[in-house]
């Protein structure tokens, strides 16, 4: 893995806990939190991910920085639209520089508190007006996510238990004890693919643009940048890092239950060759992915969490039996490190939204 999916807090926790034996909850916190070794970062795809913290850097400026600017075009137009102001660009100049001084007081607030401090963020913004989806909401929700996506403010720990995504917010240089390193973006995006390729490759260009979120322009400069190899991936051309071209050792087959958006589910676009036939079932329309049931490097299931926290799956193909019971194992070990602990995944697939009932 290159970073962990963090658009369901929850995601993770359970990413990590597939990987790990020994690893409880608290310690994941810790490493978020107290240590600060991971970093909640909103970077490809303009999705939210937890990165390594030296990495921040890289997805900043390989991803975060363009992001950040056509994000605040964006907001602008919206303070606009909504009637705040005539000149956007400067009243939301005045407004992150009040919003940055009530964290700076704070040290950490959650959004409610910062408008709560700063009145004029309590200001109503339409969010895509004039579609069916239109809706208010406070430009403080709003305006704190640009300032995370300019790398001035963090994620910090949310309010609520370690499965809740209402994170506060705190200054960059108080949660990193320094302000982000700047570093040029085609230097940045062929480190990110250099990571990505040694994680993930072989992969096809296909695959790097929508991971990435990229161009086929910078996608194709930073492989440039990139020492590889091409190889054959049966009538279509695949990329590997130059140095990481020995066969991997073969393993005995093992099950793993893999959470909703896991980075492995997510790793590439082109997934025919370890989903087959079930995207339609365990995906959305939209690429995004349900928690999946693996056995041998392949997606050959769905599962989810009941009620009284039992973790329960369904098999989309006959795997045999040693695979079942593999698969039955690791539910037990879950639904065991979850304990009490009761979640709904932000986004769930009818076919595991069935399973929960």
């Amino acid at each position: 893995m290159v970073v962990l999916h963090s658009t369901d807090p929850v995601t993770v926790f359970l990413s990590v806990h597939a990987r790990t034996s020994g690893v409880a909850p608290g310690d994941i916190e810790r490493a978020l939190y107290d240590d600060r070794s991971l970093v909640r970062v909103l970077c490809m795809r303009r999705t939210l991910f937890a990165v390594p913290r030296e990495l921040v850097p890289v997805v900043y400026a390989s991803c975060t920085q363009t992001i950040a600017t056509r994000e605040r075009r964006r907001l602008e137009g919206m303070i606009l639209d909504s009637g705040i102001s005539t000149r956007p660009a400067a009243w939301l100049v005045r407004a992150s520089k009040a919003a940055l001084e009530a964290l700076d007081a704070r040290g950490a607030a959650s959004t409610a508190e910062v408008a709560a401090d700063v009145p004029v963020l309590a200001k109503r913004l339409r969010v895509a007006a004039g579609t069916r989806f239109e809706a208010t909401q406070s430009a403080a929700s709003r305006i704190l996510p640009q300032l995370a996506m300019e790398g001035r403010i963090m994620r910090a720990r949310p309010r609520g238990t370690w499965i809740s995504g209402q994170y506060r917010w705190a200054p960059t240089a108080a949660w990193l004890s320094d302000e982000i390193a700047r570093i040029e973006p085609g230097h940045a995006r062929a480190e990110l693919l250099r990571r990505w390729l040694a994680a993930f490759g072989p992969g096809t260009e296909t695959d790097i643009r929508w991971w990435t979120g990229w161009t086929a322009r910078e996608a194709r400069a930073a492989l440039g940048a990139v020492p590889h190899v091409e190889v054959d991936l049966g009538g279509s051309t695949g990329y590997v890092v130059a140095d990481d071209l020995e066969r991997p050792p073969t393993l005995e087959p093992t099950a793993a239950l893999l959470p909703t958006l896991d980075p492995t589910t997510m790793g590439w676009k082109e997934r025919d060759w370890y989903l087959g036939p079930h995207a339609s079932v365990l995906f959305d329309r939209n690429g995004n992915a349900g928690p999946t049931v693996w056995w041998d490097g392949r997606v050959v299931g769905g599962w989810s969490q009941r009620r009284d926290g039992e973790i329960v799956f369904q098999l989309l193909e006959d795997v045999g039996a040693d695979a079942v019971r593999a698969v039955e194992s690791q539910a037990e070990r879950l639904a065991a490190w979850l304990g009490e602990v009761r979640f709904s995944p932000g986004f769930l697939p009818p076919f595991q939204r069935a399973l929960a009932q």
